[in-house]
């Protein structure tokens, strides 16, 4: 069954516009774990402009789901890891200022800098996810670096889903095929909504988790976070 984990990065973002503790995050991702969801996803960038490094403090001890922790590896993001080791951490190649994630990792170029990270990671007793794209090589690249999943950058997918669906999932088909042969396990996010999400589930094979933040919490502004929940779950069934 693929596992629904929920990015409460804008709830961050909605509080500190104001300041003060209004959405409050930790409650936020708490009720997500009561109305269903099966893991909570941080992203807690060097600016702190939404989720901080507080934040990440506050909700390990309480989630009773998977944390999973994705970001940039740098000093900070790697101390910041290594002390709340989360179920998984998934590695994300942000430049500082980037608005949102837009491009997964190139494991050919940076595969000595990915083993390197892999490898503590998992001394740590972290499952370690790479961000990456559909190219076959690069993700027999992740592969080789020891990393325990591959998450696939689903941005291209969405922006041609209603153009031409069936050619929008088809790299994703192929790249989950090779993933799995490979021993990757495989999850994906970026984008990923009501509209389009059934369907990738549907045709994407070996699908261990989406990761979906800022699509289902703007839905929960006109549905409520339950039910919003409850359909993005209808939609991995």
């Amino acid at each position: 069954m693929t596992q629904l984990s929920v990015n409460v990065n804008k709830i961050a973002t909605i509080r500190n516009a104001r300041g003060g503790n209004n959405p409050d995050v930790l409650k936020v991702a708490l009720d997500c774990e009561k109305f269903g969801a099966q893991g909570i996803t941080v992203h807690p960038r060097p600016d702190e402009r939404h989720i901080t490094g507080q934040d990440v403090l506050d909700l390990k001890p309480r989630l009773t789901t998977e944390f999973n922790i994705e970001g940039n590896p740098d000093e900070r993001f790697i101390d910041l890891v290594s002390r709340v080791k989360p179920a998984q951490v998934t590695l994300v190649p942000d430049a500082p200022g980037v608005l949102t994630s837009n491009a997964g990792w190139d494991c050919i170029a940076n595969f000595d800098h990915l083993k390197g990270l892999v490898d503590l990671f998992k001394s740590q007793g972290i499952r370690v996810s790479i961000f990456v794209g559909t190219d076959i090589e690069n993700i027999k690249a992740a592969a080789r670096t020891g990393a325990d999943r591959i998450e696939l950058y689903t941005e291209p997918y969405a922006a041609q889903y209603h153009e031409d669906r069936e050619a929008a999932v088809a790299p994703y088909v192929h790249a989950a095929v090779a993933a799995h042969e490979l021993g990757l396990g495989i999850n994906a996010g970026h984008d990923l909504d009501l509209h389009n999400l059934a369907y990738f589930h549907e045709c994407v094979p070996f699908l261990d988790e989406v990761s979906i933040g800022h699509a289902l919490i703007c839905d929960a502004l006109y549905l409520g976070v339950e039910e919003t929940i409850k359909r993005y779950l209808d939609c991995l069934k």
